[in-house]
């Protein structure tokens, strides 16, 4: 009997939408892109109806994309960059810079998001800074509190070089903003425009999980990107091939849906041994998830990088 009490236990600790298999999403089409430097698709936003994308690699560039045929064009767009600012440690700014001359990409751009007013938000991964590329006028670094790196590594987020910011979600107002931490611990976090700065509301940490050393044969999840749509916000985690709404008191999950169904299927592998969805924009009807394929190919030798289009589930995204 006490076994069995346990064994209820255990059931009970675990969340409702983990106890049955997850909802796959249906793939409606797929748009390999041309025009990217390397296929380092790294970030989507949609802004009045056109989608954007930036590259890890590319720090005086976004791209917008072209979607009249199957095969998209990214269109390059030159953007001023000023000096950056940064709060991370100076063990990570110097693996950054060292970073750069290897690879190329000093900003490391990993999210771009945007405002309903079509102002660009780029999340610069190794300077943990956000640009914002207005529609007119030269771009500019936000003024982010210090407290919001320096709360995010108390809770053992952005500790890791390369495991620091990998995605951006703006309110459309402009004046809220939210951050994906990566990885080992991974969380995000927030920030709100008030009474003239940009500052935490209560705590700059909305949500952080603590670390977990993962079994080989189920790797720990990560974010990869954030989306905000319909007061939610809907977390990529590419590790596990997942879209998770979550709630905007808290970050806690609500949702899960699952597109491994699509994204596993032989001809869609990379010989990587990380997951490479980077990109995701939520809307009404669906979900576009983009892939960093690194200078990979797939299976099918495809070496540019794609975007999926993937229906929003049965119910929709609001669905309990």
């Amino acid at each position: 009997m006490r076994a069995v009490w346990l064994a209820l236990l255990v059931l009970l600790a675990v969340p409702a939408y983990a106890r049955v298999p997850l909802q796959q999403l249906k793939l409606v089409s797929e748009h390999p892109v041309d025009g990217m430097s390397g296929g380092n698709l790294s970030g989507l936003a949609a802004c009045n109806g056109v989608l954007w994308t930036v590259s890890d690699r590319d720090d005086l560039v976004l791209y917008r994309l072209e979607r009249s045929q199957r095969v998209w064009q990214a269109e390059a767009v030159s953007i001023e960059v000023p000096q950056p600012p940064s709060d991370l440690p100076v063990s990570l700014r110097s693996l950054a810079s060292l970073s750069a001359v290897v690879r190329g990409g000093g900003m490391d751009y990993e999210g771009i998001s945007c405002d309903a007013q079509g102002n660009r938000y780029v999340v610069s991964e190794a300077h943990g800074a956000v640009l914002k590329v207005p529609v007119q006028g030269v771009p500019t670094w936000l003024p982010l509190p210090a407290q919001v790196i320096q709360q995010a590594r108390e809770k053992g987020m952005l500790q890791r070089f390369n495991a620091l910011y990998e995605g951006i979600a703006i309110s459309p107002d402009g004046e809220q903003l939210w951050l994906a931490a990566e990885r080992e611990q991974r969380g995000l976090l927030q920030v709100r425009f008030k009474d003239g700065q940009w500052q935490c509301p209560d705590s700059c940490v909305l949500y952080h999980e603590a670390g977990v050393t993962p079994d080989k044969n189920r790797p720990l999840p990560d974010f990869s990107d954030v989306s905000l749509f319909n007061g939610k916000l809907f977390t990529l985690e590419r590790s596990v091939y997942r879209v998770c709404r979550r709630s905007l008191d808290d970050g806690q999950i609500e949702r899960c849906w699952s597109f491994a169904n699509e994204a596993r299927k032989p001809e869609r592998l990379y010989d990587q041994p990380y997951g490479l969805t980077e990109a995701l924009v939520v809307d009404e009807t669906g979900a576009w998830i983009g892939t960093d394929n690194n200078f990979g190919a797939r299976a099918d030798g495809e070496k540019r990088p794609v975007v999926w289009r993937f229906a929003a589930p049965t119910g929709g995204w609001s669905a309990p």
